[in-house]
């Protein structure tokens, strides 16, 4: 907080990154380029390795990290990598600023972002859900879809850093929004990767040859995202299973416990609503499994 006790509106430099994976890492290396003192962290001194060349400097803990950041960013793997990263005395809650921003990227139930809110906002600051999507080539060129969620200035103060690695950059709307359309976009995506294998399964059993197929439709009406994965993957979703089966189970659990908390909270129906999406996904994910056994 400023002397008055208002929200800051200037724009955030300093930036903190924890979640060095394979989407993370490029975004890391995206605000680093861009300029910005940038602090990381990680579990493993090996993560840290590549930035050993760069103008980028390491903590000793989430906490240090916080206390030299102004924006935290956060891209683990779930709500449990959240909670362990966030919670005790060298978590990054025990070292934020007033007035910072913790930014999750990762893909979590919007409930984990509202209760960390609760908590950064003891301490005078704030939360924004971020969630992307595009993976590491979209990531290393800057042209990631970045799914963001939180009130309009601590959102408009975030996006030079969110620029960096990000376009487009979309304000979805109050904290939560963000994790909410990237839940419903993963669990689209997921049943379209079923209708995909299912039609390509279709097309041998009619004798066309699948490869054939595939490159005929990606040129037509009948083209997506999804039937282009699964192309690449030989027309079945074994290689998708192994790569992503449980990332987009835990998505297409977290939607269903999204939805039957809407339904609970007001009596929209929204689970019904989206009820043919989340048996298609179902569907595909049972296949996925099938695969892997």
């Amino acid at each position: 907080m400023s002397a008055e006790g208002q929200v800051s509106t200037g724009s955030l430099t300093r930036v903190g990154f924890i979640g060095l994976g394979s989407q993370g890492a490029p975004m890391a290396r995206r605000i680093i380029d861009a300029g910005f003192p940038t602090t990381l962290w990680a579990r493993r001194p090996a993560t840290l390795e590549p930035y050993a060349g760069t103008p980028a400097t390491v903590a000793d803990s989430p906490a240090k990290l916080a206390a030299a950041s102004e924006l935290v960013c956060l891209c683990v793997r779930d709500d449990n990598d959240i909670e362990a990263i966030t919670a005790g005395p060298e978590g990054v809650l025990a070292g934020l600023r007033p007035d910072s921003v913790i930014a999750v990227h990762s893909t979590v139930h919007p409930a984990t972002c509202r209760r960390l809110a609760e908590r950064a906002a003891e301490l005078g600051a704030h939360v924004v859900d971020a969630p992307v999507s595009g993976g590491q080539p979209a990531a290393a060129a800057g042209k990631l879809l970045v799914m963001v969620g939180g009130d309009d200035v601590t959102v408009a103060r975030c996006r030079p850093v969110f620029e960096s690695y990000g376009n487009p950059v979309v304000h979805l709307g109050p904290l939560g929004s963000g994790q909410v359309t990237k839940l419903l976009n993963n669990a689209s995506f997921t049943a379209h990767l079923g209708v995909a294998e299912s039609l390509l399964r279709t097309g041998e059993t009619l004798g066309v040859d699948a490869g054939r197929l595939a490159e005929v439709l990606l040129h037509g009406s009948g083209a997506s995202f999804a039937l282009a994965r699964v192309a690449d993957a030989g027309g079945t979703l074994a290689r998708i299973a192994g790569a992503a089966g449980s990332l987009l189970d835990k998505d297409v659990r977290l939607i269903r416990e999204v939805l039957s908390t809407a339904d609970e909270a007001d009596g929209d129906n929204a689970t019904a609503a989206a009820q043919t999406l989340l048996n298609a996904a179902d569907d595909a994910l049972a296949t996925m499994r099938a695969t892997l056994q």
